[in-house]
């Protein structure tokens, strides 16, 4: 028998069939109650719509007419008042929506996954907010406008846009934005227009600018003002219009040759400094540009015929007119170049004769012979333009944070007499000065590390400074010891002995029946210690030991810094961290990742390892810093820094090993890491540790320093739970510890003071502001920034005060894990109020972080010691002079003195200064 040409009617494909054919109208019906929402929702109704007749037929909707579905929607222009339905999103196969140029309000719909969706146009209308998932899952948008809709609530452009990767125009000027670009644009490599003029941007222009496509960038007049150097425009070679007028940018305007297409450059309104360079001069499709209320300097600038110029009155140019500066005006401009133009230099360095009252410069008669820039906070390199300063007898570059090396071009200065470069992060080789000039360089970590000769002392920073110059780098130097020297050794040791018996009486008094002794060192020790250096112990002692033991062949060579942290070998480092292997990763930071090590003895590490590449100047320049800060503080509640490597290009940091991790591990992950949870105590407890470690750094150690980058992920905790604040790479001298200095902004948003995010003067409220955040992010379990809660939610300082403001609402916002009683929760308000005043808007209404270690301190209970009394009351006889110190630092706090003195650091020698030792102790001063 003949098979069937046709299938059998099996019920399957009949219901099959009917499914398909029922799925049409379904999608069309959702069409239409969504098009029937939008009419109802409009006033007047559009031209040409009418609920009598079907949606695709209504004026300018375009609907596909396979499926009968909605692609385009224009109404604009048409003066209409209303809001946009909540469920815009459901028309599947919309590619446009057109509502610009209307009076519409209300909340923004979400557009969330409408993958179809290419164009949107909702500028100039009167919305009021923005959902978080506004534009969530768009992979066709090419188009966004949302321009003057300056009702709208303040929203931050999300992070997840880069979704959309084939957005070829951004506009949203005057749309209420705040906050960071966020650095992602070159994640658009079809994005040409972007505008965003008129919104509360503030930070720095994204490094991702110089990987985009972008042709016209307007980032103009923002509320606070954007702020940094505009480095990175001059990699955006497809500009063509450029309007960053009315923001606080800073610096140089910068080379511009490869930026050819531009015939717009708007920069007026600014705080730019600096010489105008020859290529935006010569622009070769320059129209417009403006420059004026500005510090700019340098010669006039001379535009060609045809280009209208704005200059203005405010810029400090050496003439009126075009042509070369006085060539001592233009050596001191080049020498303000590699400082970056300081704002202080271009508000006084006016006119064109350097010796009428420009600051920090002295003649003799008409030529320059004195330049003292000692600690004037100023950054960048030394410029060997100071050799064009013919006459130039002293030069003072003490105490800034310049890297780079010295220029061996000074030593051809014939009259030099003083050079000072102390305290710095320099590194390169020393060179050799004349005879009789006073070289004075101590306190630069990586200063003559380059020298390839035998001596190999001349680049150690114990080194303070050399007057026969061709002696610098070793050899038969001799030392020639004066009586005045003499003298100051003798009053040295006598105030040194008297502050030994001090705090010997002290302790006597404090615990009596004490016993005294010194520790013995083991015969055929292989430590290798600088000479009169004693073995202190800060619970890791053994670990410099080892590292130097092994870190170089020749220990003659192996320097040993202050602090004790000493260079150590790659291989060795090596060794520890089983080849740098990714089963010893503890964590991923800004410029490198973090290993865990384990040294022979058992004993653990952290290497910090950063990558050339991903480093930069940036990150070199917190290299230098970690070194700088960490071997002039040492404190029981900030991480210590063991030893550092230099590797070629590659630059590693060892620290002591924090078991515990994270606090933000501990508040945020602690379910996913399988941590138990803080307990109220634990918080407390943790917060007051990080108060003490940072009130120590702004007014109880030598210099007075600011963190800069205070967060749960840069402080860590050890076994006991207990805190130390980690991560110095952004920290900054504070001059007097109150004073603000102009930094360039850095930090994490979420942290950043108001104050601070807007103008980058620093002062230690910062720290404060950050500070209190951190016990806002304590008591609730929340992060300072999450883009999870909803908008009015998403700023934990802005909600968190609100919740202040009625002590009901505090309970509601707890942490709910805690679940406290009536005595915790009395504690909890106490540390609430106390994070309410820390993150006050003003920086004069915060107290500083001696007031929050007094409200913090009666909430703990007081530790008790686990010796017995009887048996161990006193200080034992094989105890040397620092553990003694470090005994009495445990039973009654961290003082000033013991912190200032150099028997804190792990390895530490007698002091050089012991007056300054006597003058810096105060007893009120424990903590």
């Amino acid at each position: 028998m003949a098979s069937s040409p046709h299938p059998p009617h099996h019920p399957h494909y009949l219901l099959l069939l009917l499914f398909l054919i029922t799925l049409i109208p379904f999608t069309f019906s959702d069409d239409a109650a969504v098009m029937s929402k939008l009419l109802a929702a409009l006033s007047p109704a559009p031209s040409g719509w009418s609920s009598d007749k079907p949606f695709c037929s209504w004026t300018d909707v375009s609907c596909d007419k396979s499926s009968g579905t909605v692609v385009s929607i224009n109404i604009d222009s048409q003066s209409l008042s209303g809001s946009l339905p909540s469920d815009l999103n459901q028309l599947s196969n919309l590619k446009t929506l057109s509502v610009q140029k209307n009076s519409l309000s209300g909340p923004l719909p979400s557009f969330a996954n409408m993958t179809k969706l290419a164009e949107i146009y909702l500028d100039n209308n009167q919305f009021t907010s923005v959902p978080q998932d506004f534009l969530l899952g768009l992979p066709s948008l090419q188009t966004f406008s949302i321009s003057e809709n300056g009702k709208l609530s303040p929203w931050q452009i999300p992070l997840y846009l880069t979704e959309s990767s084939n957005l070829g125009t951004i506009l949203a000027s005057n749309a209420s934005i705040f906050g960071v670009i966020p650095d992602f644009f070159d994640a658009f490599p079809n994005l040409q227009d972007l505008r965003l003029s008129y919104n509360n941007f503030t930070g720095f222009l994204p490094a991702s600018f110089g990987g985009s496509e972008i042709r016209n960038l307007w980032l103009n007049n923002q509320f606070q003002g954007l702020s940094g150097t505009i480095d990175v425009i001059e990699n955006m070679t497809q500009l063509s219009q450029v309007w960053l007028h009315a923001n606080s940018f800073s610096g140089p305007i910068p080379d511009l040759s490869k930026c050819e297409n531009i015939f717009d450059l708007q920069l007026r309104d600014n705080q730019f400094t600096g010489v105008i360079p020859d290529s935006v001069m010569g622009l070769p499709k320059l129209v417009n540009i403006t420059l004026q209320n500005n510090k700019l300097q340098g010669p006039m600038p001379q535009f060609k015929d045809g280009i209208k110029v704005q200059l203005g009155t405010t810029n400090s140019f050496c003439q009126s007119t075009p042509g070369p500066c006085d060539p001592q005006v233009t050596a001191l401009l080049e020498v303000a170049g590699g400082f970056g133009y300081p704002e202080t230099l271009a508000e006084s360095w006016i006119g064109n004769d350097p010796c009428k009252g420009w600051s920090y410069i002295s003649c003799d008669g008409k030529n320059v012979a004195v330049a003292t820039f000692g600690k004037r906070q100023f950054s960048g390199f030394i410029s060997p333009a100071f050799a064009n300063l013919i006459s130039l007898r002293t030069l003072l570059l003490n105490d800034n944070n310049l890297t780079g090396s010295i220029p061996g071009i000074l030593t051809t200065l014939s009259k030099l007499q003083t050079i000072d470069v102390t305290n710095n992060n320099l590194s390169g080789p020393l060179p050799v000065f004349r005879s009789g000039v006073k070289f004075t360089y101590g306190g630069n970590l990586l200063l003559g590390k380059n020298s390839s000769d035998g001596g190999g002392s001349g680049g150690s920073p114990g080194s303070n400074s050399s007057t026969d110059g061709g002696n610098t780098s070793g050899g038969s130097k001799k030392s020639t010891v004066s009586a005045g020297m003499i003298i100051g050794v003798v009053i040295s040791v006598v105030i040194f002995v008297l502050v030994v018996l001090f705090v010997s009486y002290k302790c006597y008094i404090k615990r009596r029946h004490k016993r005294f002794g010194r520790v013995e060192t083991p015969e055929g020790s292989n430590q290798m210690v600088k000479p009169n250096v004693v073995s202190g112990t800060n619970g890791y002692a053994g670990v410099p030991s080892e590292l130097q033991s092994q870190s170089s062949g020749d220990h003659s060579e192996m320097p040993v810094f202050e602090g004790g942290n000493v260079a150590i070998s790659i291989q060795v480092l090596r060794q520890v961290t089983n080849n740098f292997s990714e089963e010893n990763i503890l964590g991923r930071g800004g410029f490198g990742v973090v290993y865990k090590g384990e040294l022979h003895d058992g004993t653990k590490i952290a290497v910090k390892r950063m990558e050339s590449g991903a480093m930069g100047t940036k990150g070199m320049n917190e290299f230098q810093a970690e070194i700088a800060v960490l071997t002039k503080v040492r404190h029981r509640h900030l991480v210590a820094l063991l030893g550092f490597c230099v590797n070629g290009n590659e630059r590693l940091l060892v620290y002591e090993y924090m078991p515990q991790g994270t606090l933000s591990q501990h508040l945020f992950e602690w379910q996913e890491l399988g941590y138990p949870l803080l307990t109220w105590k634990q918080r407390v407890t943790i917060a007051l540790d990080v108060a003490r470690g940072v009130e120590y750094l702004h007014s109880l150690a030598q210099q007075s320093f600011i963190h800069r980058d205070l967060k749960p992920s840069n402080i860590l905790l050890g076994d006991d739970m207990r805190a130390k604040v980690a991560d110095f790479g952004l920290v900054r001298n504070a001059p007097d510890g109150k004073y603000s200095v102009e930094t360039r902004l850095a930090g994490t948003f979420g942290y950043l003071a108001p104050e601070y995010a807007a103008t980058g003067r620093v002062t230690t409220k910062v720290d404060v502001y950050a500070f209190g955040v951190v016990l806002m992010e304590i008591i609730t379990g929340r992060k300072a920034l999450d883009e999870t809660m909803p908008d009015e939610r998403s700023h934990l300082v802005t909600w968190f005060r609100r919740v202040l403001i009625n002590k009901d609402n505090l309970r509601k916002a707890i942490d709910q894990t805690l679940d406290p009683d009536e005595e915790t929760f009395e504690s909890i308000a106490k540390v609430a109020e106390l994070a309410g005043h820390c993150t006050a808007r003003e920086p004069f209404q915060r107290p500083d972080m001696g007031h929050a270690v007094n409200v913090l301190a009666p909430l703990v209970e007081l530790w008790k010691p686990t010796r017995n009394e009887d048996e161990d009351s006193g200080i034992d006889l094989h105890m040397s002079l620092p553990q003694i110190l470090q005994r009495w630092q445990a039973d009654e706090g961290t003082s000033r003195m013991f912190d200032d003195f150099s028997y804190s650091q792990t390895q530490s020698s007698i002091p050089s200064k012991p007056s300054g030792f006597a003058d810096s102790f105060n007893s009120t001063d424990c903590r």
